[in-house]
């Protein structure tokens, strides 16, 4: 089904001319003339199929591409005594929908996603990202060493004061329209939690939200990630277990967790529902030891798959999906996005001993709750009560932030709200992405849904001859937010090596937790051969 908005500026083309004012310093100068917070770092027009970035940029290096006409903006705005952060600005010049969309950012990185501002503009957005306050890459938080004000910037201020300024500057820039009509957001990892957190908080600010992998559980994320490589050190201990067996081990849970859609296609599509045999690769005299774990590491693996579970039985974060690759954690590179936290923005600490880690220091750091980053508020009734709608995805193989996360902050929010006569579905609805690696990518599975944090090489925006709301989240978000109809699935797309030039290789429907999709009849690679039903 194809669908463009029934209102007289569409997403995608068509849109009415809306006089913009000059794109120079001048004007924006104008413009913020009321802010002494607000430097203007630069104003640049930019041509049709013209391209913008920041090379230096650490966290998002690559330069949006094949642009319409647009005014890029960059400001700094003066946060407290010893902070600030930056945000920049896509300003079509002809085609702008009288939108405006918010995306976020990955890990403790800092950085303005040009990237993802550019694909979204080409929807007609006026679009917008923060640095958060620092330049860094995903894993490192070292900036935040005795700067808790940088912290706070991250955590949530920097994305607050950036939507609120830049709602008021597109307002003053398209000063002959009739203003933003809706505010829009899309973000995955970091940017998943920066949509809810702001959400939360700040219900008013957007009126529809596309959250994917969600970091939300700042400081349980960061203690797991730790736990997790932990179980694999020291390399000398019996219990470590070498890189080179890791891709057994996801072949065995493939073998077995496989078969239970019905289909037998390199795709685990319920991990939560495979009664894994963790036996099964248990080394036997005639055994190849190269693709088979001794009982030591057995228990390593089970631990590394199952929730943690801490002092007093305490719940402390979910583990790894069934049949993940385990690369990222269990492997020999240490990645800060566990320790860092710790280190830098716990302790303020460049020596603290992260081979002593403990649940101790999670229960410590909650105390914390560095910057008041987690979101954690799963009563979102205010959100919800001015019409705001969330749509949420998680991949079911993410290495990174274990899938059932987002499970257990779904199940959060119906504890809290069900009680209360609310039902949840006519304003959140979460889907899972079976074979998805972290927001993005799978080696067999249809994955693809034009998701902040997705591109495709020769993609402009959307999806391909597809350019609909059956198959294209942001436009999905859209139409749930103006028409009111809310997806009853998503279709992900899988194109032949990930490059749209080179064809369709399968789709398949996505559900609404906790429906799954289920082989009906036909070809498996066709959408319409599967149906989201209920498993009981």
């Amino acid at each position: 089904m194809y669908w463009s908005l029934a209102i007289p500026l569409t997403a995608l083309s068509g849109a009415a001319v809306v006089a913009a004012a000059d794109c120079t310093k001048e004007a924006f100068t104008d413009i913020l003339k009321d802010h002494a917070e607000a430097t203007i770092n630069l104003v640049q027009a930019v041509p049709a199929n013209g391209s913008f970035g920041d090379p230096g940029d650490v966290a998002f290096p690559t330069n949006a591409t094949s642009l319409p006409p647009l005014c890029a903006v960059s400001l700094n705005i003066k946060s407290s005594d010893d902070s600030s952060y930056n945000f920049g600005l896509f300003l079509p010049d002809t085609t702008w929908n009288e939108r405006f969309l918010a995306t976020g950012n990955g890990g403790f990185g800092g950085g303005i996603n040009w990237r993802d501002m550019g694909i979204l503009a080409q929807y007609g957005f006026a679009t917008m990202s923060t640095d958060t306050g620092h330049q860094s890459g995903p894993d490192d938080g070292s900036w935040g060493l005795n700067h808790p004000e940088s912290i706070v910037d991250w955590a949530h201020r920097a994305m607050h004061g950036s939507v609120v300024l830049s709602k008021e500057i597109i307002s003053a820039y398209y000063a002959d329209s009739d203003g933003i009509k809706y505010s829009y957001y899309a973000g995955c990892s970091t940017g998943g939690r920066q949509g809810l957190k702001e959400v939360q908080m700040y219900p008013d600010s957007f009126d529809g939200i596309s959250v994917g992998a969600p970091a939300w559980w700042t400081v349980h994320l960061a203690g797991n990630t730790l736990q997790q490589a932990l179980y694999n050190r020291p390399e000398s201990d019996p219990k470590h277990i070498d890189s080179s067996i890791f891709p057994a081990i996801v072949d065995e849970m493939t073998k077995q967790c496989d078969p239970q859609d019905g289909v037998t296609d390199g795709i685990v599509s319920d991990p939560f529902g495979c009664n894994f045999d963790y036996q099964a690769l248990l080394c036997k005299p005639d055994s190849d030891s190269s693709k088979c774990l001794t009982p030591t590491q057995l228990t390593t693996l089970y631990k590394f798959y199952n929730p943690w579970i801490d002092t007093n039985e305490t719940f402390v974060f979910p583990g790894i999906a069934l049949g993940t690759d385990p690369s990222f954690a269990l492997g020999p590179m240490l990645t800060g996005l566990g320790y860092g936290l710790f280190k830098y923005w716990v302790y303020n600490d460049t020596n603290w001993d992260y081979t002593k880690f403990s649940f101790s220091d999670v229960q410590f750091a909650d105390t914390i709750n560095p910057g008041g980053a987690t979101a954690d508020d799963f009563d979102m009734t205010p959100f919800m009560e001015r019409g705001g709608k969330i749509i949420k995805y998680h991949g079911s193989a993410d290495p990174l932030i274990p899938t059932a996360s987002s499970i257990y902050f779904y199940k959060q929010v119906l504890q809290t709200l069900v009680p209360k006569g609310v039902n949840v579905d006519d304003f959140y609805r979460f889907f899972l992405i079976p074979g998805m690696n972290h927001c993005q990518s799978a080696n067999v599975a249809p994955w693809y849904i034009a998701s902040a944090s997705q591109a495709l090489p020769g993609t402009t925006n959307s999806v391909p001859g597809y350019e609909d709301a059956d198959h294209d989240i942001i436009l999905a978000m859209m139409k749930w937010v103006e028409q009111g109809e809310g997806p009853e699935q998503l279709i992900a797309t899988k194109f032949v090596n990930d490059t749209p030039s080179e064809g369709v290789q399968s789709q398949r429907p996505l559900c609404p937790y906790p429906k799954q999709a289920q082989h009906t009849t036909g070809d498996p690679n066709e959408a319409g051969s599967w149906e989201c039903k209920n498993l009981y």
